[in-house]
């Protein structure tokens, strides 16, 4: 560097400035000798860097550029005009006592009249690096083997921030390409670097139809084969910890925000593993007593329907709990009549306090009747329990299970003990035999709401599986023009070429519903990257592949689908398309208080509890209605439990698509079973 001293510098003419080297007017100032008016002539009023973030910056790499400064009169400090930032990190320095306050600063000396514009020079001549510049120089920086703890300081970043940088320099050369040409974006960017794998990187993106080039969809591509642990119940049964213990491996993606983003690669070892925590917890329910206990990660409301649940019977209280039980019902009475005291006084502020107090009483009585409900040790000898897991991961026990033959046997060796002779045993049998079952109390306005939604379950469905949707039109139009059929708007099927309007008049909160939402959100991706010109539009479909025509008509299909029944004792129509998708209601639906057991009378929401929860049916006999239908919501949550209307429908075998393996592979597969935010674009 050419400079030279401060006493050296007040002998330079200030107008020959303009006309001389710049480079040779290069000076040495003492940093308490610089000052940066905030009215001056520095243009860059607002910092894009925190100074403490600089400061730690030129401490660790040096100050890298000049100042530029102007000369007062002789003993007058000398004015920054360029590089305020720079000054106030310098002096933050000195002020913490790492340089001196008389460090001599590098600085570049200009002539009064042309400050500003050299101020305006510095800071508008000057192009920003390109990011795919910054992703390569980092990684540059690893490879001549800086830490990266090292890089993030200098830079004043997080090493997490190095991190991410570091893994986009890893996409593919021709994808980074074509980041700079602008024909990829930085988010596609970040959902592709999820692999290193480049082959994968490039056919995710550049094999894929530019409406089908959401990050979220080639993220998705990438990880068809793995599993997301943020989703997967499970993972969340298993634990992360555990399944890394064992040997399992993980994919990990940078870019996720919190704890979302964690892969796994190793299906079967996390199946065995909660197989083994399953067994674990299995055999400790067999040694209560029961005849069998099965253990599997999945059981639908269809399977437990096959079995007949035995209610448990209140056992003899013990001397001690007897007595607990008379104290708590005495306290009860004698709180009962302080309140009626209380209300005939006007005193409605004790009567609260006091009706507070009996609740609490109340659930202490509740809780000892809960623990004196169990199963007779007849009922155990010959039932069972299955232990699985519910969509939350955690394991649930259904214990009173019986098979029809063991429940028949049951009832027989209970007729035997009480002295009735096994003809009329027999005859009993027979007569429970011939017993059709009892249809649910429902009225047709509910049965309207229910078919709704589960019409919109069907439609998301055939949405996402391209031969479904295109048989179930061809079906139509087979009968239709072929076989000469009028069905009108009601095809068999249910689907027809109109889309159906009346879903929110039979279902005020059908809009918000999962299965809605998620419909809307594939719609609004696929119509997005179409034109809306109509010669524009068939231009565009003639340049598509069959595949991706077919992808596109399920979701045109979709909101075709009409399954409304306007009777409770209709069957629900649909049947065979609700078979080809595999229809799982519960995947997308749930009997909540306002969408079910509010519209239920009280014996129905008794019944219904009295199948996942029977031990709480008594309670909630003594509740009003509206609270009673709370509780069921409450109770019924993460069960499985379902509506007799949709009971016949459950998880099945889905119809393999066009393009795909039997194994599961490709893209329709993948989504099958994904909740409804796994479509979110």
């Amino acid at each position: 560097m050419n400079a030279i001293p401060q006493s050296e510098a007040r002998a330079i003419q200030v107008p020959a400035l303009e006309t001389v080297d710049p480079t040779k007017n290069l000076i040495l100032v003492p940093l308490s000798r610089l000052v940066s008016r905030p009215t001056g002539r520095n243009v860059r009023k607002t910092p894009r860097m925190s100074i403490p973030e600089l400061a730690a910056s030129i401490q660790r790499v040096g100050l890298l550029q000049n100042l530029i400064v102007t000369a007062t009169d002789d003993d007058e400090p000398y004015e920054v005009v360029a590089g305020g930032r720079r000054l106030a990190a310098l002096k933050l320095l000195a002020k913490k006592h790492r340089i001196s306050k008389e460090w001599e600063v590098p600085c570049l000396l200009v002539a009064d009249g042309t400050a500003r514009t050299a101020s305006l020079t510095e800071n508008v001549q000057r192009e920003a690096m390109h990011p795919a510049d910054q992703f390569e120089a980092f990684a540059a920086l690893v490879a001549e083997g800086r830490p990266i703890e090292d890089i993030a300081a200098d830079f004043s970043v997080t090493p997490l921030v190095v991190q991410r940088r570091l893994k986009l320099a890893n996409v593919s050369p021709r994808l980074m390409a074509d980041y700079r040409a602008d024909a990829v974006t930085l988010d596609q960017l970040m959902a592709l670097a999820i692999t290193d794998d480049h082959a994968a990187q490039e056919t995710a993106f550049y094999d894929a139809p530019t409406w089908q080039r959401h990050p979220s969809q080639l993220r998705d591509r990438l990880t068809e084969r793995e599993i997301d642990a943020y989703r997967h119940p499970l993972v969340r049964f298993v634990g992360l910890d555990a399944y890394e213990a064992a040997g399992g491996g993980i994919r990990r993606d940078l870019f996720a925000d919190d704890d979302a983003g964690v892969y796994l690669t190793d299906a079967a070892l996390l199946e065995k593993l909660a197989q083994d925590k399953l067994a674990g917890i299995a055999a400790e329910v067999k040694a209560e007593g029961w005849a069998w206990v099965d253990a599997t990660p999945s059981v639908t409301h269809a399977d437990l329907h096959a079995f007949q649940r035995v209610p448990r019977e209140r056992l003899a209280a013990n001397k001690r709990e007897a007595a607990r039980i008379e104290k708590l019902q005495a306290k009860l009475h004698d709180l009962a009549e302080a309140v009626d005291a209380a209300l005939d006084a006007d005193d409605e502020e004790k009567a609260g306090v006091l009706q507070e107090k009996g609740e609490a009483l109340g659930e202490q009585l509740q809780a000892i009747e809960d623990s004196l409900q169990d199963y007779s040790p007849n009922v155990k000898a010959a039932a069972g329990a299955i232990v699985t897991i519910d969509r939350s991961g955690e394991a649930v026990i259904h214990r009173g299970l019986m098979r029809e033959a063991e429940a028949k046997a049951l009832r027989t060796l209970e007729r035997f003990r009480q002295g009735f002779g096994g003809a009329d045993a027999e005859n009993e049998d027979k007569a429970e035999d011939d017993e059709q079952p009892k249809a649910a109390a429902m009225s047709d306005r509910l049965a309207q709401r229910l078919s709704a939604h589960r019409t919109a379950v069907l439609q998301i469905e055939v949405a996402r599986r391209p031969q479904v949707a295109l048989a179930a039109l061809v079906h139509g139009m087979v009968q239709t023009v072929l076989q000469k059929s009028h069905y009108g708007h009601d095809l068999p099927l249910g689907v027809s070429l109109k889309v159906q309007d009346r879903l929110e008049g039979m279902a005020p909160d059908w809009p918000e519903s999962p299965a809605a939402v998620a419909l809307r959100e594939l719609q609004q991706v696929a119509g997005d990257a179409l034109p809306e010109d109509s010669a524009e539009l068939f231009a565009v479909l003639l340049a598509k592949s069959q595949d991706e025509l077919v992808r596109l008509l399920a979701v045109c299909v979709a909101p075709t689908v009409d399954v409304v029944t306007l009777r409770a004792t209709t069957l629900q129509p649909g049947a065979e398309l609700a078979q080809a998708v595999g229809l799982d209601i519960a995947a997308w639906w749930k009997p909540t208080n306002e969408g079910y057991f509010r519209h239920v009378p009280k014996a129905a929401i008794l019944e219904a509890v009295g199948e996942f929860a029977p031990e709480h049916v008594t309670r909630l006999a003594k509740l009003k209605k509206a609270d009673s239908a709370s509780e069921a919501e409450r109770l019924a949550d993460g069960t499985g439990w379902m509506p007799a209307i949709f009971r016949t429908e459950g998880p099945q075998e889905v119809m393999p698509e066009a393009g795909t393996e039997q194994d599961g592979t490709g893209e329709a597969a993948a989504v099958a079973d994904e909740p409804a935010e796994a479509l979110a674009a």
